[in-house]
C-alpha cells in the first residue's frame, strides 16, 4: 500500500468512527506532512483522494472538513467529465475552488484534474500550463464585480467604490494578492479594464497619464498590503487548526510577560479593553479615507496651480 493510501485508510477511519464528524475540518497538506512525515505532494494527494471519494468537502475561508453524508456511507459518486463537456471554464472555476479552500499552493494541474474526474493531460488542451491558469482565474475573478455604471458622481465616490470593490474580491479570494504585481502587473483584460476606469477618474481631473498611473497603482497597493493579512491569516488558520481569537488566547501570556515591565503602556491598556478587536474592514476603511484625504489635497494644489 502506498504512504498515500494508508493515510487515507486512517483519515477514513477517524471519520468512520466518528472522530471526524461532518463539518469537522481534516487535518490540512501541512498538518499531513507533520503528523505522517510525508512530502507536501503527498499530502495533496491525499486530499484530493478523500475528496474523489465524496468523504470530504472545501469550504471557503476554513479548509475541507468532512462531508454531510460521509458519516452515513451515503457518498454520492464523483462527477466525471461525461456529466459535462470539459471546458476552459470548468476548469478555471475548479481551480478557484480549490484555492479559495486550500490556498494558490494546492493548486496543480493534477489537482484540478482529480476535482474534475478527468485525466490531468486533458486539461492540457484547454490551459498550458499552471502559469496560465492563474491568470484565467485572476480573470474571471476580477469579472465577478461590474465597475460603478453609472459611476457615482464626483471623483472621491468613484475611487472610493473602485478601491472597496477590489477589497471585496480580495476578501472572498485570499489568494488574489499573492497573484498580482505593482511592478510586474499580470496581463488580464478584466483587471486592466479596472486600472484604465481608475485612470480615467484621475486623469479627468487634469493630471498626466503618468500621475494618473502613479495614483491608480497607489490604491491598488493599498488594498492588496492590507489584503496579504487576510491571506495570511487564512493560511495560518489552516495549518496550525487556531482561529485568530484561539491564537490570540494562546500568546496572551507571553504578551503578559513582555508589557509587565511598563514599556508598553498603550498596548497594555489596549489589551485590558474587554471587547476590543482588530478589524481588517474597519482598518481598510480609516485607511481608505486617509488615502482619500492625501490624494483631495494634491488635487486642491493642482487647481491652484
Amino acid at each position: 500500500m502506498a504512504p498515500y493510501e494508508r493515510i487515507v485508510e486512517e483519515i477514513r477511519r477517524r471519520i468512520a468512527a466518528g472522530q471526524l464528524r461532518p463539518g469537522d475540518r481534516i487535518p490540512s497538506a501541512r498538518q499531513i506532512t507533520q503528523e505522517w512525515g510525508v512530502a507536501i505532494a503527498t499530502a495533496t494527494k491525499v486530499l484530493a483522494a478523500l475528496r474523489t471519494e465524496g468523504l470530504v468537502r472545501p469550504v471557503v475561508g476554513v479548509g475541507t472538513v468532512v462531508a454531510e453524508d460521509a458519516a452515513t456511507g451515503d457518498i454520492r459518486p464523483h462527477r466525471t467529465a461525461r456529466d459535462a463537456e470539459l471546458t476552459r471554464e470548468r476548469i478555471v472555476r475548479a481551480a478557484i475552488a480549490v484555492a479559495d479552500a486550500e490556498g494558490l499552493a494546492a493548486v496543480t494541474m493534477r489537482r484540478v484534474a482529480t476535482e474534475l474526474g478527468v485525466a490531468a493531460m486533458s486539461l492540457y488542451r484547454h490551459v498550458a500550463a499552471k502559469e496560465d491558469l492563474v491568470l484565467f482565474m485572476a480573470d474571471h475573478v476580477f469579472g465577478e464585480e461590474r465597475l460603478p455604471d453609472p459611476p457615482p458622481p464626483g471623483w472621491r465616490p468613484q475611487l472610493e467604490a473602485l478601491a472597496r470593490l477590489q477589497w471585496a474580491l480580495c476578501r472572498r479570494h485570499t489568494w488574489l494578492p499573492s497573484v498580482m504585481s505593482l511592478s510586474r502587473p499580470m496581463l488580464v483584460p478584466k483587471g486592466m479594464a479596472q486600472t484604465e476606469w481608475t485612470m480615467q477618474v484621475v486623469h479627468e481631473l487634469g493630471f498626466d497619464i503618468e500621475t494618473a498611473l502613479h495614483v491608480t497603482v497607489t490604491m491598488t497597493g493599498f488594498v492588496l498590503g492590507i489584503a496579504a493579512s487576510l491571506q495570511m491569516d487564512t493560511e495560518a488558520e489552516q495549518e496550525t487548526g487556531l482561529t485568530a481569537d484561539e491564537w490570540m488566547e494562546k500568546q496572551s501570556p507571553e504578551f503578559d510577560d513582555i508589557v509587565a515591565g511598563g514599556g508598553y503602556p498603550l498596548l497594555a491598556a489596549l489589551a485590558a479593553q474587554p471587547n476590543f478587536e482588530l478589524d481588517l474592514d474597519t482598518v481598510f476603511e480609516l485607511g481608505l479615507s486617509l488615502l482619500m484625504d492625501g490624494f483631495a489635497q494634491l488635487v486642491e494644489r493642482s487647481a491652484n496651480r
